[in-house]
């Protein structure tokens, strides 16, 4: 605790560019380089430095594996436990859909509809419908209402490991679900429309998981693109709708089980706060908090982060990368957390805390 607020803040426009030109999936990147003194970010930054952000603990929650973006009033669903909590400004943490359970120990990773229309289908996703990775009882997923009402969305048809979940709130994928799934070493990807139909966009995908998400249309040439991490390389992907998938840069941070990159957040332009869960895990090398973790946005601004980029967090310790894309894709190190950190789903950005 002990975290200063911060005033609720825009980020400049700069960020990712147009298109650029060349075929899709040739990408140029610049090396990873690092913010403030050495490459432990510790120490004072040279006057005209951008200074590294702290990830610190904002609130306990024991077993957090993610969170979904916040509604309008600020409410966040917080995944835990395998059960589902809400987190608001003027109730705290509260139980949610008391029928909703996933199993204990694993990562049924959760995000919240915005309300999106899918083209052709006739209807739409509920807004403020919580949807949750089933890690049992049939792989697919489930719907949470609003109101707790809890029901069976959609079925996958492929077995394996389903380790990510996201919406294309940009359009390139016609507004559905998006959901990977670890087949052996490679990635089956989904798409889901509001019906709970569901389409293999790709089942030859490079292996990745965690906090999935998908670029603004301003994110240079993988504008559209689901972005997804792989932990044990170090590389972030983008997916076309096509189903092809390009490396989109090396995160250049630690990497392997349990440590490399795992949790995404594309920057907004107004919020207060960026917000992930540090999962406690027992006997494990990055042993984690049991909490949500915060950065103010004044200090994201200090590292120099910028509404459109991307945020990565390393799984192991929360070092954390700013991505931005233009005709090449710059990497920079902007943010470290605990060293006992254990990160899990995605980077979520608030207004209320």
């Amino acid at each position: 605790m002990g975290i200063v607020p911060a005033l609720l803040i825009a980020l400049g426009a700069a960020g990712c560019g147009g298109s650029a030109p060349g075929p899709h999936g040739t990408s140029a990147t610049t090396p990873p380089t690092r913010t403030g003194a050495g490459s432990a970010l510790a120490g004072a930054a040279s006057p005209g430095t951008p200074q590294a952000a702290v990830w610190r603990p904002f609130r306990h929650v024991r077993g957090i594996v993610d969170l979904a973006s916040p509604s309008p009033a600020g409410t966040i669903v917080v995944a835990a436990r395998g059960r589902l909590f809400t987190l608001s400004p003027a109730h705290g943490l509260r139980p949610f859909a008391p029928r909703y359970a996933a199993p204990p120990g694993l990562e049924p990773y959760i995000v919240r509809s915005p309300g999106l229309r899918v083209a052709g289908a006739g209807c739409a996703f509920p807004a403020g419908t919580t949807y949750a990775l089933r890690l049992s009882g049939g792989d697919g997923v489930t719907a949470v209402s609003p109101g707790g009402t809890v029901r069976k969305f959609a079925v996958l048809p492929r077995r394996g490991l389903e380790n990510g979940i996201a919406f294309d709130e940009t359009g390139r994928f016609g507004h559905r679900l998006l959901v990977t799934t670890k087949v052996g070493q490679q990635t089956v990807v989904s798409a889901i429309d509001c019906r709970g139909r569901v389409q293999t966009l790709t089942r030859r995908a490079p292996r990745v998981e965690g906090g999935i998400a998908v670029a603004p249309a301003g994110f240079g040439r993988f504008g559209g693109d689901l972005i997804a991490p792989d932990e044990l390389s170090g590389n972030i992907y983008a997916i076309a709708s096509s189903g092809r998938a390009t490396r989109l840069v090396a995160s250049g941070l630690p990497h392997g089980q349990d440590v490399g990159v795992e949790s995404e957040g594309f920057v907004p332009r107004v919020f207060r706060s960026a917000l992930v869960a540090d999962r406690g895990t027992a006997r494990n090398r990055h042993p984690g908090d049991n909490e949500i973790l915060r950065i103010p946005a004044p200090a994201l601004t200090r590292a120099g982060v910028r509404a459109g980029d991307l945020l990565v967090v390393g799984e192991g310790g929360a070092e954390t990368i700013d991505v931005r894309c233009h005709a090449a894709c710059r990497v920079r190190v902007v943010a470290h957390g605990p060293t006992v950190a254990h990160i899990e789903g995605h980077v979520i950005f608030s207004r209320a805390f």
